[in-house]
């Protein structure tokens, strides 16, 4: 079951996430009960992402920065391709945008975590990498974003 907090503070909006490890072997630690293993900047563009792909340890945990230099509503989603595809299904039949008090409710508790940022805005997601997974990916799946490439792969170090 997933429990989220959200924090916000002018110009930025924190996701401070809890979540027990779900059946895809990922995790989410709360930024108050973890120990940062390093800290990765993404910038999030009009259907672009930049970095386009991560190496990451398993069971590293890492605090993404998220910027959204781009003048759209984008999100930030990391997980297993079929989380992925899951996320971008419901998205589709949300019709799209959508605030962050219906995204924290989402239960996300099969490894993955997501957050949404609004053009200008940066958003924090702190993260675990499971122990073993091979499909891992971050994307945006507000409808049509995914699709025109907003999308990066997760390489787990082993």
């Amino acid at each position: 079951m997933c429990r989220t907090m959200l924090v916000v503070i002018p110009g930025l909006l924190v996701a401070e996430m809890a979540l027990a490890s779900g059946e895809h072997g990922g995790d989410h630690a709360s930024m108050g009960n973890a120990d940062i293993d390093r800290t990765i900047r993404v910038q999030a563009g009009d259907m672009w992402f930049d970095p386009q792909g991560l190496r990451v340890a398993p069971g590293e945990t890492i605090r993404f920065e998220i910027v959204n230099a781009g003048s759209l509503e984008h999100e930030f989603v990391i997980g297993d391709t079929h989380a992925q595809a899951a996320h971008r299904e419901m998205m589709q039949e949300m019709g799209g945008g959508h605030d962050m008090h219906e995204m924290s409710g989402a239960g996300h508790d099969d490894g993955m975590g997501s957050v949404t940022i609004m053009p200008g805005e940066t958003a924090e997601l702190v993260w675990t990498a499971p122990d073993n997974a091979d499909d891992l990916q971050y994307a945006c799946h507000i409808p049509g974003h995914y699709e025109a490439g907003m999308s990066g792969s997760v390489e787990l170090q082993r």
